[in-house]
């Protein structure tokens, strides 16, 4: 099994561009994992973009960063046979 560590190098590394929502599964998770619960000013209503990254991490608030990194090697071995 690859570690967290792992995972999201292999997964930056993608020879393909996950889509849209899948790219906001990886990164909330990642967030969630390395920062943990949401930090930040939710962005403005006209910055979508990083409103959708926001809300993304926000969706695992109250994980614990070792649930988060548990979860995230799983999304990886969901992603990486079509994106490896």
């Amino acid at each position: 099994m690859v570690s967290f560590e792992e995972a999201s190098e292999l997964a930056k590394n993608f020879s393909k561009k996950p889509s849209d929502s899948e790219f906001l599964e990886f990164y909330g998770l990642f967030k969630q994992a390395t920062v943990g619960d949401v930090n930040i000013d939710k962005p403005g209503v006209l910055d979508l973009k990083k409103k959708a990254m926001y809300e993304a991490w926000s969706s695992h608030k109250g994980l614990s960063k070792d649930a988060a990194k548990e979860a995230y090697i799983k999304v990886y071995q969901k992603y990486a046979p079509k994106y490896a």
